[in-house]
């Protein structure tokens, strides 16, 4: 709840006014933005970006816009690509299921819209991996909508304004309601703009910058002397431990043996090293891997190499083990639990979806075979 004894002190013409004053001089200079005052910048890029951004640091981001811009000009292009180039280019990024619907969100835009994203948040969150605040977002930055945009930051930014004391996740809601108060008819996409980057620079998580501040002067947390407390968050879960056994099949002209992932799911319809399943630790009584025989992918002398890979993933860590077994390349060999079997060489992967895990077991591989 919003503390009644610390209203902001500002009204919202002067508290917007603050702000925009303020980014025309600070902004930050990204590859994906019009400065300030300046024409849109391309619903294409505005899209693309904000998909990106889900859930990635804007550092990370900025070779990769440049990377996709370069590869695929246009929503047209990006339409027209193979899957597996898209998702090889998004590799390092994270939450494939942003690259997939990244994909599929061209391919509607470009087959049934003419090209041209829509102009509403309505519309534009029929698309694929448009959610509410990419929707506000595009709506506000690429077409000017009075949009309020949300996130991380903009959350920041209002708890300690407004001295909310209501924990997240509980308080979207209410620092939602609270930023739309606040969102000015004019210039939407650079007040939405401003406020990301008044948290992103100024209001930080921690050692928040007061003195640099357009508004400290009507923030209540600052007049309470706790800022740092704000925004409250309820005590997060600790993650689970998920094992699972790799197998690294190496055939006598040196290819090994990778398969697709489903394509639905975790690192849905990426290339991967053939493994077990990956379980609970709590759930194995030994807490080892003691059934990966019933999943090896070909009769073999399989040996388990020195070392674990270990991987976070948002809801779970991993610990994988390894084991490695030689074929020659005439193999008769039944190879079983495997489909979309791909025979590929271990040092020139460049051309697959390998995720980040995956690249962290060829290298544990590789390493093996170099000692």
């Amino acid at each position: 709840m919003r503390s009644p004894d610390h209203p902001t002190a500002l009204p919202k013409s002067q508290y917007a006014a603050r702000l925009l004053d303020w980014y025309d001089c600070h902004y930050r200079h990204l590859a994906w933005r019009a400065p300030p005052g300046a024409p849109a910048a391309a619903p294409y890029r505005v899209w693309l970006s904000e998909i990106m951004l889900q859930q990635t640091a804007v550092v990370t981001v900025g070779p990769y816009f440049t990377k996709f811009l370069d590869a695929w000009p246009t929503v047209d292009a990006l339409a027209a690509a193979e899957m597996d180039a898209v998702l090889t280019a998004w590799v390092g990024l994270g939450y494939y299921a942003r690259a997939r619907n990244l994909h599929r969100c061209a391919q509607i835009v470009a087959a049934e819209l003419g090209g041209k994203f829509p102009n509403t948040e309505t519309e534009l969150q029929k698309l694929p991996g448009i959610g509410p605040y990419t929707a506000a977002a595009i709506a506000a930055i690429a077409f000017g909508q009075t949009a309020t945009v949300v996130d991380g930051n903009v959350e920041r930014v209002m708890a300690r304004l407004f001295a909310v004391t209501e924990p997240l996740p509980k308080a979207k809601s209410i620092l939602r309601e609270l930023a739309q108060a606040l969102t000015p008819i004019k210039r939407a996409g650079d007040y939405a703009q401003a406020v990301m980057d008044l948290g992103a620079t100024v209001c930080r998580p921690r050692g928040p910058l007061c003195g640099d501040c357009p508004v400290a002067d009507a923030c209540a947390a600052r007049r309470l002397g706790d800022i740092d407390t704000y925004p409250r968050r309820a005590a997060k879960k600790a993650k689970p431990t998920r094992r699972g056994t790799m197998f690294w099949l190496r055939r006598a002209d040196g290819r090994t043996l990778l398969r697709r992932r489903p394509d639905k799911g975790l690192l849905a319809s990426m290339i991967e090293v053939p493994s077990t399943p990956w379980v609970d630790v709590e759930k194995q009584s030994d807490g080892t891997n003691s059934d990966w025989r019933k999943y090896v992918p070909a009769a073999c002398e399989w040996r388990r190499l020195e070392g674990q890979v270990h991987h976070t993933f948002t809801h779970f860590h991993l610990v994988l083990d390894l084991m490695v077994a030689d074929t020659a390349v005439d193999a008769k060999a039944v190879i079983e639990n495997v489909a979309g079997e791909i025979w590929a060489d271990p040092h020139d992967l460049s051309g697959l979806a390998l995720p980040t895990v995956m690249k962290k077991v060829v290298r544990l591989a590789l390493a093996e075979d170099r000692s």
